[in-house]
């Protein structure tokens, strides 16, 4: 069984991120990047049912500059078998990964994709289902819990009133939530390991993929920063703020 990950090159969770001062965009001038969290426990999960005895192999794929080769490398010296990266300098909108994902799965044939439920950078939470409407494949979303068992994955997500389990046909989409798994830390022999493993790097232009993008940026601002609170000395008094001040009542 062949599982495809889809993994992204996102600036690292730690950093502050920073607008550029024309508001056309973030700054990336020296800036830590690395995979995106979610992408980090879709790996993870694809790992853990390899180990299983599930999956025989973990295709690692991303989309973005000659940068993420790194990242596909994190994804190899977590237990991932081979990559693939499609190079290409341009952020791509959710639609045209979606098109250039089902390309390379036409290609690969995976019987599951196993991917984060968003990026950290866009937050779009668009990808997993634009893929499954492309591929007319089942999905499950959030997933909070993944078994895989006779050409059938069981999967319990997360929804606003608790879990949903769900039952779907493989071969299937499947987007990460946070509480899939904890994923781990590469050790030094699989990060010298996972400078072997192949990775194939290709252009958008290779799947005859239309990645024009259909949107268009206006401004980029940060968010307006937040006052200090203020004590009050009785509940009349807060009750005058939130009517006065704040509004709100």
């Amino acid at each position: 069984m062949k599982v495809l990950v889809p993994v992204k090159r996102v600036v690292d969770y730690n950093v502050k991120v920073r607008v550029k001062a024309d508001q056309t965009g973030v700054d990336l001038a020296n800036v830590k990047m690395s995979m995106n969290p979610f992408c980090e426990i879709a790996v993870e999960e694809a790992v853990r049912l390899k180990e299983k005895g599930i999956v025989t192999e973990i295709v690692a794929v991303s989309v973005g500059p000659a940068q993420a080769q790194e990242t596909i490398r994190t994804a190899l010296a977590m237990g991932a078998d081979r990559g693939l990266l499609i190079q290409t300098d341009d952020d791509l909108e959710p639609l045209a990964v979606a098109k250039l994902l089902k390309a390379v799965i036409g290609e690969e044939a995976p019987s599951l994709v196993i991917m984060g439920k968003q990026a950290i950078d866009g937050d779009n939470n668009a990808v997993g289902q634009m893929l499954a409407a492309l591929l007319d494949w089942p999905q499950a979303t959030f997933a909070s819990s993944i078994e895989i068992a006779d050409d059938k994955a069981q999967v319990a997500r997360e929804v606003d009133g608790g879990l949903q389990t769900l039952s779907i046909d493989l071969p299937a989409i499947v987007t990460a939530d946070l509480r899939l798994n904890e994923p781990r830390y590469a050790s030094l022999p699989n990060i010298m390991k996972a400078k072997k493993k192949p990775i194939d790097v290709k252009a958008p232009g290779d799947y005859g993929v239309d990645t024009a993008p259909r949107l268009k940026v206006l401004k980029v601002a940060e968010p307006p920063k937040r006052q200090g609170g203020a004590k009050v000395e009785s509940a009349a008094e807060l009750v005058m703020k939130l009517k006065t001040e704040a509004g709100v009542l």
